[in-house]
């Protein structure tokens, strides 16, 4: 452990002897979680030092979340025993970007085998095609659509991590709540991140429940520091923590969740109590491909559908192999105009890709039979060829969908659509198992809506929007269906990519990696796998490099972060570039050569690495 943590070092003595002599006499491991002193808090743009460990690692968006994982570990926990710790104190502490009522995507490596776990939202029984679009049949605004009921799906965060613990963790379920629930009775500060968001929401302070818990009696925010105590949270952590995820999706709390969805006064939506129980968390076969850098050979792994970060990933990468990018250093320390070119022809072919093929697969067939398709070498060879790699090659601005096999698509392709929200979670545990976890609610605070049990105390958790992240149109104008619209259960399209990689040869765990950000999540996590495995850079310094992609339309690049020179380089091969905020919030951790782990945070946001 090091950085800012270490003044914290003695208050964990006392656990680690209490862990030793617990492990001496044969007893099962114990948690006794102890608040942290003064955690590093972070706004804007903070250097990270990156981060060395020995033996285990957590690395999570919040100081809290991840001294909670930290504690975990230092009990004996396993890597999914830290990871329901960690979820359940972001929820409290990021509550715009995931929590109880969310879903997410977690990867598992036990040793000998990757397990894909789902806990993706579903789509109510009640909903269907038509569901954002207006009565003259054109499809809503963004947040015309997102905030109220209307957006809300089936959560599945909770009873996916339930799913993973009962495989694979070995502390009791309820000791892992402990940190929450001491954290909302006790309070927590109010951070400048959270501070700045719920100062620029437009809707937030709409809900009562959210007002009267996030601002104060003028309508501000509370203040940065200001200690938010959560009593309502506390006690739904408890029901969870006693009674399991039955806690959230039967009974009370569930009641709570239907009526706060359906009782929307402008924006009702049709979430009911039977779509909460029905909920099931699948476990689906990880999607796992190879990539060669540095002239070493790497498997990958990441979510099948409906993620679709996984496929474009290896999409990206594969296509880059049939060009001279491995063979372009950085310039001063950044991605040259020839190697971002290169980048973001290949990521305009993934994405035009994407947007034709992929959905939840329990819907939708995958072209050629299987999503492994899409990755085949000779088809990316093929559609590689569209890439101009010539100095003065122009960009092709828009791609066309490929057609990988014989099979044609009777589905249209999804028009461009906004995506938001997440967080990610990084653990490698004592025993060397890891996980990536990418968990959401969708848009910063997704629906706008906090649910509350008693209305007489203070806080509660918000809902996701999370069915926004289907087509708004359901069909094109032909008439062909789209592949990601709304239909009764189904779970809408993600760009969630937690990902895993190994050494092909070996089978060594090397790295767990992943960011939250909407569908920008897929290029932030290759920058971070290309930066360290192919520039051979530290975790950190792949994530502090600037961001860049494209959606299969204008390159995208960090404002403020590229040379004047570079821009114009790109604009001069014909593409269309914008320069943008592009608020990554990567976690990764790589094994070091010599042994234990190198960990990185995303200086954009407030995260932090810890372990011993």
């Amino acid at each position: 452990m090091n950085g800012t943590f270490r003044r914290c070092r003695s208050a964990w003595l006392g656990l680690a002897a209490a862990c030793l002599l617990a492990a001496c006499a044969s007893a099962p491991p114990r948690l006794e979680y102890a608040v942290p002193n003064q955690p590093e808090a972070a706004t804007g743009l903070n250097a990270k030092p990156g981060w060395t460990t020995a033996r285990f690692a957590v690395a999570a968006a919040n100081p809290l979340a991840t001294d909670a994982g930290y504690q975990v570990l230092k009990a004996g926990g396993s890597a999914v025993d830290a990871a329901v710790a960690v979820q359940m104190v972001l929820a409290l502490v990021e509550p715009q970007s995931s929590g109880l009522g969310g879903g997410a995507f977690l990867l598992h490596w036990d040793g000998r085998r990757v397990q894909a776990y789902d806990g993706r939202e579903t789509a109510p029984a009640a909903a269907d095609e038509t569901l954002f679009l207006r009565p003259d049949g054109q499809p809503m605004a963004f947040h015309e659509a997102v905030v109220g009921g209307r957006s809300v799906g089936v959560p599945g965060a909770v009873r996916m991590l339930e799913l993973a613990h009962r495989q694979h963790g070995r502390l009791p379920w309820s000791e892992l709540f402990r940190p929450a629930i001491t954290l909302a009775e006790q309070g927590f500060p109010m951070s400048p991140r959270l501070h700045s968001l719920l100062a620029n929401d437009r809707f937030l302070r709409d809900d009562p429940v959210a007002r009267a818990y996030f601002y104060g009696p003028d309508g501000q925010p509370w203040p940065v520091g200001h200690r938010l105590q959560n009593p309502e949270m506390a006690a739904v952590l408890r029901l969870i923590a006693t009674q399991g995820s039955r806690a959230l999706h039967e009974g009370p709390v569930a009641a709570a969740i239907v009526a706060k969805v359906q009782g929307h006064a402008k924006n009702p939506g049709t979430l009911s109590t039977t779509d909460l129980a029905r909920y099931q968390a699948k476990e689906r076969e990880p999607l796992c491909h190879g990539w060669t850098a540095r002239g070493r050979s790497l498997r990958l792994c990441g979510m099948p559908p409906p993620s679709s970060g996984a496929l474009a990933i290896g999409q990206i990468l594969g296509l880059l192999a049939h060009t001279p990018a491995a063979e372009i250093p950085l310039e001063a320390g950044l991605p040259s105009a020839d190697w971002l070119h290169l980048y973001t022809e290949a990521a305009r072919l993934a994405f035009a890709d994407r947007a034709q093929y992929v959905a939840d697969p329990d819907f939708v067939a995958p072209p050629a039979g299987t999503w492994s398709s899409l990755l085949a070498p000779a088809y990316l060879a093929e559609r590689a060829k569209l890439i101009g790699v010539a100095p003065d090659a122009p960009s092709m601005k828009l791609a066309r969908p490929g057609h990988p096999g014989r099979l044609q698509t009777s589905l249209a392709p999804m028009p461009e659509q906004v995506e938001h929200g997440t967080s990610h979670i990084s653990i490698v545990d004592a025993e060397g198992h890891a996980l990536a976890m990418t968990t959401t609610i969708e848009d910063a605070f997704g629906s706008r809506q906090m649910v509350t049990t008693q209305p007489a105390r203070s806080g509660g958790f918000l809902l996701n929007n999370e069915l926004t992240d289907f087509s708004f149109t359901p069909r094109d104008a032909s008439g062909t269906p789209i592949a990601n619209r709304v239909q009764p259960g189904k779970r809408p399209r993600s760009s969630m990519s937690p990902t895993l990689v190994f050494d092909a040869a070996t089978g060594e765990l090397l790295m767990s990696a992943g960011s939250p950000g909407g569908a920008l999540i897929i290029h932030y996590t290759v920058k971070t796998l290309y930066g360290s495995l192919q520039w051979d850079l530290s975790p950190q310094k792949a994530i502090d490099l600037p961001n860049f992609g494209s959606l299969n339309g204008p390159t995208l690049l960090e404002e403020k972060r590229f040379p004047a020179a570079t821009v114009e380089a790109l604009r001069r091969r014909g593409a269309e570039v914008r320069e943008m905020p592009m608020t990554s919030g990567l976690q990764a951790l790589m094994r070091r050569p010599g042994g234990g782990w190198l960990g990185g945070a995303d200086p954009r946001r407030e995260g932090v690495v810890l372990g011993d």
